[in-house]
């Protein structure tokens, strides 16, 4: 790749919201872009991320510290899942990817579009990307599915087993095999297995759904 060929640079900042483990960038699909070239990925540290900080370092990434893409370069784009930090009025000068929750007018919308206009930045929103033929880029899918068939079986699951005592929170297993494996423990235990009735079962969603169950 020349001097002159232009570079993307994406800038994985660290997630805020309470209980969010997720990433908008896996350290897979980061290794794939740098492979391919015309990228540079900047991950700000995290303990509360998925993915260990290392992961991101082995496959070629720049760590920094957590919360400091308000410093980011101009040419930065912030890269996340859900809303920025609260209580924050500052402007926002960057370009910015993120499920923004403001086009449908939820509560803080017209603060949030105003730092964009402030700062003169940029809002890619998740949840408006559309491809050529009009679907959604990043929707509800197949893990939102597998998640909430996960869920459903463990709340019935804990009314066998039980004893009458309130569901506990939900808490992040590391990994899928895990889960999986305490949900096979926990219906070993019953002796006998759910009904379970899938709406949707074809779609994005409810083939998840279908998958864990």
């Amino acid at each position: 790749m020349s001097a002159a060929t232009p570079v993307t640079h994406l800038w994985l900042r660290e997630e805020t919201k309470p209980m969010e483990h997720r990433a908008a960038l896996s350290p897979d699909v980061c290794k794939k872009l740098l492979e391919h070239g015309g990228f540079e990925i900047t991950v700000e540290e995290s303990k509360a991320r998925i993915f260990a900080d290392s992961e991101y370092e082995a496959v070629g990434c720049r760590l920094v510290p957590g919360d400091s893409w308000r410093t980011a370069p101009q040419d930065a784009i912030i890269t996340g899942l859900k809303e920025l930090p609260e209580n924050d009025t500052s402007a926002l000068p960057h370009t910015h990817i993120m499920f923004a929750h403001c086009y449908k007018q939820q509560g803080g919308w017209k603060d949030v579009l105003s730092r964009f206009v402030e700062g003169q930045g940029l809002l890619y929103d998740l949840e408006f990307l559309q491809d050529d033929s009009g679907r959604r880029v990043a929707a509800f899918g197949f893990y939102a599915g597998f998640t909430g068939s996960a869920v459903g079986i463990d709340a019935w699951c804990h009314q066998q087993l039980g004893h009458g005592e309130k569901y506990p929170v939900i808490k992040p297993y590391p990994n899928e095999d895990v889960l999986i494996a305490e949900t096979k423990e926990k219906l070993a235990c019953i002796g006998k297995m759910p009904r379970i009735m899938v709406m949707g079962a074809l779609g994005r969603c409810g083939s998840g759904a279908v998958s864990y169950a």
